[in-house]
């Protein structure tokens, strides 16, 4: 009897398992609208409508805060050096070199995403913390210059990090080094909001970095990791649909109602 009752168990987790699994891809609100019109589903409207606006602050360099109408603040490539209001509960981190990463951070931080794997494993990160849903991309990396290695890539070693909350897909492209293929664009879904480097040269050159730009079409573009880019040539080399809007202030407020209707480049203070 037991013995039948072992066998119908394990039966019944084999039936269950693709079920499970479809379940975590139905996850991604982003992946469900990727293929679709840019008009807002009733159901996110509704929830838009019935939630506060998400608050992005930029910190310096490539760390931008996202503060979430459920009280869920997260940094953006994290090393502690910039620092906004109280501490973050979330930080993601990727390894291009100490300013993107640290390996002491604060204790009180609850929620440490590495964008990077440990034992030649790649970062696989499906996690909703509060009102949020945090995901990741892989890319390959670029060994830092001071690694002696010798080997040029470092194989998954950046990620993208995507945040679903309130109806925004956010993405935060990292220390980007290569061109994105479509498995990539397809991984990443549809966007509303995308921070990218501009710097030209430590992540990719200005071409390579504007063509993702325009691919990934998102309503609003934040750069990041400028050093001294003309913002004018990076707004030259994406073209004449981004709209360019430069604020005085360091904190954009925004909800999926509050998109711009044309893709926008936001310069918020500081970049």
């Amino acid at each position: 009897m037991l013995r039948a009752l072992s066998a119908l168990l394990a039966t019944l987790v084999m039936m269950a398992a693709p079920a499970f699994a479809q379940q975590a891809q139905r996850s991604s609100e982003c992946l469900a609208m990727a293929g679709g019109p840019r008009a807002t589903p009733v159901n996110l409207r509704r929830a838009a409508a019935d939630t506060n606006e998400v608050a992005i602050t930029y910190a310096g360099h490539s760390t931008y805060f996202i503060d979430t109408p459920g009280g869920v603040r997260i940094a953006t490539d994290y090393s502690g050096a910039y620092q906004v209001g109280r501490l973050p509960d979330v930080i993601t981190m990727n390894r291009a070199h100490s300013t993107h990463y640290t390996l002491a951070p604060d204790p009180r931080i609850p929620h440490v995403l590495h964008g990077w794997g440990d034992d030649g494993k790649k970062a696989e990160i499906s996690e909703h913390i509060g009102d949020v849903y945090i995901r990741n991309v892989t890319t390959d990396i670029r060994r830092y210059f001071g690694d002696s290695i010798g080997i040029d890539m470092i194989k998954d070693g950046n990620s993208i990090f995507i945040f679903e909350v309130a109806g925004l897909c956010i993405g935060h492209l990292g220390h980007l080094h290569v061109k994105l293929d479509d498995s990539h664009f397809a991984a990443i879904g549809r966007l509303d909001i995308v921070m990218v480097p501009i710097d030209g040269t430590y992540t990719m050159s200005l071409d390579g970095i504007s063509e993702i730009t325009k691919r990934l079409r998102a309503s609003v573009v934040l750069p990041m990791h400028r050093f001294a880019t003309p913002l004018d040539e990076f707004m030259r080399r994406i073209g004449q649909q981004f709209e360019i809007d430069r604020r005085s202030e360091r904190t954009l407020q925004i909800s999926r109602e509050t998109l711009p209707a044309t893709p926008t480049v936001i310069i918020l203070d500081g970049v």
